[in-house]
Parts: C-alpha cells; structure tokens; sequence
C-alpha cells in the first residue's frame, strides 16, 4: 500500500514539475549548458529529452553537471513506472544537487533547482526543508543573476505557489 501511495504521489506532483542536447561550447573549450532548453525539459520533457538531457549535463562534469545531472535524476524519477526505481533515482538526484550546493553554497541557480524538486516533491521523501530559504536566496539576488536565468526564473515563478513574481 505505502508503495502504490508513493508511486501516485511521484506520479501526480512531477508529472506537472519539469532537458535534447542543449549544450554548447563558450569559445574557450567548456561546454555549457543551454538553460532555455534545459528547464523546457524539465518543466514538460518526458523520459527520453530527459535522458538526453540528463547524458548532456553529466557530460559537464564539476558542480554544473552534479546539479543539473541530479535535478533531472529527481525530475525522472517521477516519470518513472516502478516505485523502487522511483526512490533510488530520487535518492541518487538528491546526493547530487545536494553535493553541489555543498560545494559551491553561494551558486544561486542549485538553489532554485532545489527550489523547484522541493516543491513538488510528496512529503514522503521530505525534501522540502529549504524551501524558505532558497526562496529568499533566490529574491536577494535575482537583480544580478545571467538573464537566461533571470527568464527561467520568472517563467517558473508565473506558476510557483512558494515563489512568486513580485518577489521578483
């Protein structure tokens, strides 16, 4: 019963959350990735874009590609079919970006990814801790965040019950 629960509540609260190769060089050898294209997938992509998605941004390697590798790792894991594989990905996504928020605190796009996982997450997995938190980091400096970022967020927000536009 406590699996079937966890698989309609997987089900229900990612299959409205949401990365195709949306990746690119910035003329010094480093790949990046195409934030446009990556939270298109996260908000609407369905299994094989994420997996795509998810071989993009584990080819970033470093904190980048732990954070955006383990945001999608989360974000699959609701799409997923069996609940078992459901919670392993969940898990595996979560060690990610939680490794990369570790590493680097004060990136304030790994705190909007959580932002994002958290509020959709089922209170099962209690991943919703932060959620005030990232929300004020994200608020104090929206002002000097990349414009593809600031883009992302605003879409986001237009949606978000924890995160709203005049807070912006």
């Amino acid at each position: 019963m406590v699996k079937i629960r966890l698989f309609l509540l997987f089900f229900a609260i990612f299959s409205g959350v949401a990365m195709g190769d949306h990746a690119a060089s910035n003329g010094h050898g480093e790949t990046i990735i195409d934030r446009k294209g990556f939270y298109h997938v996260l908000k609407t992509g369905g299994l094989s874009e994420i997996d795509q998605e998810l071989a993009t941004a584990t080819a970033l390697g470093g904190n980048d590609g732990e954070a955006y590798s383990g945001t999608l790792l989360m974000r699959k894991a609701g799409l997923l079919k069996r609940p078992k594989e459901k919670l392993e990905a969940f898990k595996r996504g979560r060690i990610k970006l939680e490794t990369a928020i570790h590493a680097d605190p004060g990136k304030v796009e790994y705190h909007f990814l959580r932002l994002i996982i958290q509020e959709h997450a089922p209170r099962a997995v209690k991943y919703r801790e932060e959620l005030e938190a990232d929300r004020e980091l994200i608020r104090q400096h929206f002002s000097i965040l990349p414009t593809d970022l600031q883009e992302a967020i605003r879409d986001y927000s237009q949606g978000s019950a924890i995160l709203h536009p005049a807070d912006l």
